[in-house]
């Protein structure tokens, strides 16, 4: 597995690499992750379980100093000739798996590359037209050579294929049913967060400019709202000062961020340029009703009406009236929450992990093109 990120940096990527890892280990196939390394890597563990891990050069990223970008690493080759792998998966290709599919493809080695994150979306939020066409075709360059991609929704496998991306399948995210559960709700916090019986609406990701969490601005002060924010990132700071009323709880995992999820009325997301949103499944596998934008991956996870809200990408205006409705009739609210988690039913990573076992057999037996 070659990867653009891994711990101790989380993030969506890194999740779900881990998360294969875990399946991968549970049926008895060996695997190996190639990520990046750098000065926070450090005295980090050289195995993650039972899976050992290789660290190449990388770059930290002026603006995302927490973000290193995997730089062409001489000894990758040597890799993959050395453990000689069966099918080198690809998580969110860009830099390091870019060079990863190249060297894989002239070794012959079967590839299947997970489409993750949309990096030309981002360079269209910030008009950046010109740098939105140059990723696309560099996305095309690096997909062009690898046997399958698997996108995570059905809005992804259409706007691969819009823009000349082919051999694209569709293979969604799991989620963790047994830690993300409604019985996780925890009524002290609770009592903490919203001592006068207030809606807790609660944002939980990353703190970043392509997130949109500026969206929520002026919800801090809504009457019979408490604004609960959960994870850190490069805006953290900004956002704290735009959204005086809210309650920043950091960044938080394993049983605490369970706790949070569950505690919560309403799970909000924000930004429109999701390929999936791991986060949205997690909310509604916790009992709760999302309010997120009419955009992306969030179009699979999101039944307007059903379990959840949808509001116009990027119009703060839609998304505080969706919030106000739902704070003014508690009893859709509870209906709209009494369907969340039945959305999500059967969707375990034991399921989703043996659905990319599928396609890895596939792709190992077509071979490698010419």
């Amino acid at each position: 597995m070659i990867t653009e990120s891994f711990l101790p940096q989380v993030n969506g990527v890194t999740n779900s690499v881990l998360r294969v890892c875990d399946h991968l280990d549970a049926r008895g196939h060996e695997t190996l992750v190639y990520a990046p390394g750098g000065p926070e890597c450090h005295g980090q563990p050289d195995h993650y379980n039972n899976t050992p891990i290789f660290r190449g050069p990388s770059l930290a990223l002026p603006r995302y100093r927490d973000f290193r970008l995997g730089l062409p690493d001489p000894n990758l080759p040597r890799l993959l000739r050395q453990w000689q792998p069966d099918v080198v998966h690809l998580a969110s290709p860009a830099s390091v798996g870019a060079y990863g599919a190249w060297i894989a493809h002239r070794q012959r080695i079967p590839t299947v590359a997970i489409y993750q994150t949309d990096l030309a979306g981002f360079a269209s939020r910030y008009g950046l037209r010109v740098a939105e066409r140059v990723l696309w075709r560099w996305l095309r360059s690096i997909h062009s050579v690898v046997g399958r991609t698997l996108a995570p929704s059905r809005h992804a496998v259409a706007e691969l294929n819009r823009n000349g991306v082919d051999r694209v399948e569709h293979w969604a995210r799991g989620v963790d049913l047994v830690r993300f559960h409604p019985d996780r709700r925890d009524q002290e916090l609770r009592r903490q967060l919203a001592p006068n019986g207030e809606m807790i609406v609660g944002y939980i990701g990353r703190l970043a400019g392509e997130k949109q969490v500026e969206l929520l601005v002026g919800l801090d002060r809504e009457p019979g709202i408490r604004l609960v924010v959960v994870g850190d990132g490069p805006q953290r700071d900004s956002l704290e000062r735009r959204l005086p009323g809210a309650r920043f709880l950091g960044l938080q995992h394993g049983e605490q961020l369970a706790a949070s999820f569950a505690s919560l009325d309403v799970f909000v997301h924000t930004g429109a340029h999701e390929t999936f949103c791991q986060a949205a499944q997690e909310a509604l596998a916790s009992g709760l009703p999302v309010v997120a934008p009419a955009a992306g991956g969030l179009l699979d996870l999101v039944d307007d009406g059903r379990n959840g809200l949808l509001f116009r990408p990027s119009d703060a205006t839609d998304l505080h009236r969706a919030l106000r409705s739902l704070r003014d009739d508690p009893t859709r609210r509870s209906a709209l929450a009494a369907a969340a988690r039945p959305s999500v039913d059967g969707r375990t990573w034991t399921v989703i992990g043996d659905e990319l076992i599928t396609h890895y057999e596939q792709v190992a037996a077509a071979g490698v093109a010419a």
